[in-house]
């Protein structure tokens, strides 16, 4: 009796005579198998000693056909029959529903265009300089392409020099409303009287050489103060009741189809964000403790908005170690020369109290990202705002520190507003520097989008080219708010990126109206 083996061998050598004596198929055809196609048709033994084989090409193509099925089951829309590109890395990883308890989006989806209806005593308002032309346009070019094409709103544009002509002109081109060209004076934008600006600018140079994120720009800390107690008090804007602020260099990602001035009316709301994030630590180390100080001051209570800017005893334990463990690693450097150290004025002084902690509150650096918000003007020249901005710019943070219009305007909001007041524009895709918000697209709610061929742009292919971009949105994804949105796809969404406050903002609007995980 053969080993296994010799079986084997056997069977091989008798497979081919077997093959032979059979009449082939193909034969019976009158084809004949050609030397391309002949590998691909031979018979495979799926078991030695079998007499069941298949094609070999079927065999060759079966892992190919699994690796399409999965990507088709992945790739299919849950909500729809239709195949759907899978979402990009610009929308939220996840998109749960916020409690309408205290506000809601006012529109999901697009709207048609009131081009009709009346419009809100508003303007857009953009701070400036002659170098800025080119984000300047950017801007423009985005919001009349996704909004003002329709609402034709004005501009205000305010400078602490002169713009010249040919800023002026491009502006002029682009913008499909009235443009109003304003200048800010040095009552408004240099140093106050009651400062030493010598010390100021020293406590500038400080900043600089810290390497506090501009902290080192004169020019960007009197922008910070403008902006926070003096740009509603520009003559230019004295006639309106609403802005909206637009910034050089950002960008919209979706058709706003509603005009929000009047929704904001409509709601009884304030103040208007689409992005709340965490300030840098090292650039307001102080600012809690004045803004706390002014709420004590004038006995104010919560109204329920307070709580956003107000870290949680757990992060401020977990803040707290983590600090610890960097104070571990710092002191098993080599020190530095006594000389060195001595040249340091803080050098041998006691330590000081947590500077941000104020009756036992610590603020947790959250705040509106104020480049963009729409606000009523009348928040900002009421007695209790101007009362908080000149308590909090009388302690000398806006030179001494690097306190950014962003807190003040968030910390005011949050003594003297409640979320009630305050509306998320969470359906706004909207990007500025490397943070962007930009939501996923409302299902059944994506209308037909007219062509806009803006004349700016000389070159006709580039003119289609740039509107057939923007035609071509992103998918609808369940829960999505967005028009007709195409988000950037270098970054992610800031709504799903560490340092974001949209879960703060979340708790105090009334808590997530979906678990997590759900879509």
């Amino acid at each position: 009796m053969g080993t296994l083996r010799d079986r084997d061998v056997a069977q091989k050598l008798a497979s081919p005579k077997r093959d032979q004596d059979r009449p082939d198929s193909r034969s019976r055809h009158g084809k004949k198998m050609s030397p391309q196609t002949g590998f691909f048709q031979r018979r495979i033994q799926l078991k030695g000693g079998s007499s069941f084989s298949v094609p070999l090409c079927i065999v060759l193509l079966f892992p190919f056909l699994v690796v399409i099925l999965i990507l088709l089951l992945f790739a299919k829309s849950p909500d729809s029959d239709s195949v759907q590109t899978m979402p990009g890395a610009g929308t939220p990883p996840s998109i749960r529903k916020i409690s309408d308890k205290y506000d809601k989006p006012f529109a999901v989806g697009c709207l048609e265009p009131q081009v009709n209806a009346p419009r809100a005593n508003a303007a857009f308002v953009v701070l400036a300089r002659n170098q800025d032309l080119e984000g300047v346009i950017q801007s423009v070019k985005s919001i009349e392409r996704h909004f003002n094409r329709w609402y034709h709103y004005p501009y205000v544009f305010l400078n602490d020099g002169d713009f010249n002509e040919t800023f002026r002109e491009v502006v002029e081109k682009h913008a499909s409303a009235k443009v109003e060209w304003g200048k800010i004076g040095p009552e408004m934008w240099g140093f106050p009287d009651w400062v030493d600006a010598a010390v100021a600018k020293e406590g500038i140079r400080k900043q600089g050489d810290a390497a506090v994120m501009y902290g080192g720009e004169e020019s960007y800390h009197k922008m910070c103060r403008f902006y926070s107690g003096f740009f509603y008090k520009h003559e230019l804007l004295q006639k309106y009741e609403w802005y909206w602020r637009l910034e050089p260099e950002i960008k919209y990602f979706c058709d706003i189809t509603y005009d929000p001035f009047q929704h904001m009316i409509r709601n009884n709301k304030t103040y208007g964000f689409t992005i709340a994030i965490k300030e840098l630590r090292e650039t307001v180390p102080n600012i809690f403790r004045y803004a706390s100080a002014y709420k004590r001051k004038h006995n104010l209570k919560s109204q329920g908005l307070w709580e956003m800017f107000v870290e949680k005893p757990e992060e401020r334990e977990e803040r707290e170690l983590k600090e610890k463990e960097d104070a571990k690693k710092d002191k098993n450097r080599k020190p530095l020369p006594r000389e060195v150290l001595a040249a340091d004025p803080d050098y041998n002084t006691l330590p000081g109290i947590e500077p941000e902690a104020m009756e036992g509150e610590t603020y947790n650096m959250c705040h509106f990202w104020s480049n963009f918000e729409i606000a009523r003007l009348d928040f900002f020249r009421s007695k209790d705002y101007n009362d908080f901005f000149e308590m909090m710019d009388r302690s000398g943070g806006f030179w001494n520190e690097r306190w950014g219009d962003a807190p003040i305007h968030s910390l005011a909001a949050g003594a003297l507003l409640g979320p009630k007041d305050v509306h998320y524009f969470r359906d706004f895709g909207y990007r500025h520097t490397t943070i962007q918000h930009c939501p996923a697209n409302a299902p059944a709610r994506q209308l037909p989008r007219m062509p806009y061929l803006e004349k700016t742009t000389v070159d006709e292919k580039a003119r289609r080219e740039e509107d057939d971009y923007w035609a071509h949105y992103d998918p609808v994804r369940e829960n999505g708010v967005g028009c007709r949105c195409r988000c950037d796809t270098d970054i992610v969404d800031v709504e799903g990126k560490q340092g974001s406050c949209l879960a703060e903002w979340v708790e105090v609007a009334g808590g997530w109206a979906t678990p997590p995980g759900s879509m």
